[in-house]
């Protein structure tokens, strides 16, 4: 029995859930965030985004996933195109590797960077005799950030590339193309929407990213501080304004990048089927 021979009311049951349980979790708490961010008018929000610690917590976030996203991009591809389309030693260590931050809390990962590079840390000494900053500036916040969201892309166009299999890259090879010819000309185009994709979800985690920056930014208010960093601490203070407005504006970020991501994949979708 498969789900369309299932009772007209069963299926009106389990979608009632589904939806109720989404309102409640998902819709409901969101809705709250941008209520309390609009409470006291668009002026007294704008004024808390517009706030000169506000902004460095915004353009700090953006350059963080502006560094990451560009090196996670070209590191997930590089570990999914290993996976898929070659056998060799130690590759289910690299599917390991690869899920790794799924399985490790962000948390501790930042605590791993701080006694790596951290001033008692094992290359603090050093990097201290060298005048170099890691922890408590932007390599660590970059750092932090390439752990947590590394997976998203490789986990997003992995199975695609499984999927198709090797074929079509082993026929470019038997007629004389070299190995980026092949990726860039055969294995690219049958990925590139997944790839957006994938782009977009560690974009999305990038800018949203807490447990692992927070351990290793030092909380330096207008400089270390991204955007999740300043709405805890205007939290904590009691400037609810502030603080729900910087979240709505961080909130409204994800929405954006929800709403690409689904533009996406309803283009791959028409482009499918015409192709098929």
């Amino acid at each position: 029995m498969n789900a369309a021979e299932d009772p007209r009311w069963l299926r009106a049951l389990v979608a009632a859930l589904a939806l109720l349980v989404g309102l409640l979790l998902l819709a409901l708490p969101l809705a709250a965030v941008f209520t309390e961010a609009l409470r006291r008018g668009w002026e007294v929000a704008l004024e808390a985004i517009l706030e000169p610690d506000s902004l460095a917590a915004i353009r700090l976030t953006l350059l963080v996933a502006a560094i990451s996203v560009p090196l996670n991009t070209v590191g997930g591809l590089a570990a999914a195109w290993c996976i898929a389309k070659h056998d060799f030693p130690g590759r289910r260590l690299l599917v390991v590797l690869v899920e790794l931050p799924f399985s490790v809390s962000p948390v501790i990962s930042g605590l791993v960077f701080v006694l790596i590079f951290g001033l008692q840390g094992w290359l603090g000494p050093w990097l201290q005799a060298r005048h170099i900053q890691v922890i408590f500036a932007l390599p660590a916040l970059v750092l932090a950030t390439l752990f947590v969201t590394f997976p998203f892309v490789a986990r997003t166009v992995l199975p695609l590339m499984q999927e198709q299999g090797r074929a079509e890259e082993e026929a470019a090879a038997t007629l004389g193309a070299d190995g980026w010819q092949i990726f860039r000309r055969v294995t690219l185009p049958n990925i590139r929407w997944a790839l957006l994709a994938g782009v977009l979800l560690c974009n999305a985690r990038a800018m949203g990213e807490f447990g692992a920056v927070s351990v290793v930014s030092g909380h330096i208010r207008g400089q270390t501080n991204t955007m999740p960093l300043h709405v805890e601490i205007l939290y904590n203070e009691y400037q609810f304004a502030g603080a729900f407005a910087v979240a709505a504006l961080l909130a409204l970020l994800g929405l954006v990048t929800l709403a690409a991501k689904s533009v996406l994949e309803r283009w791959s979708g028409r482009a499918v089927g015409e192709a098929g």
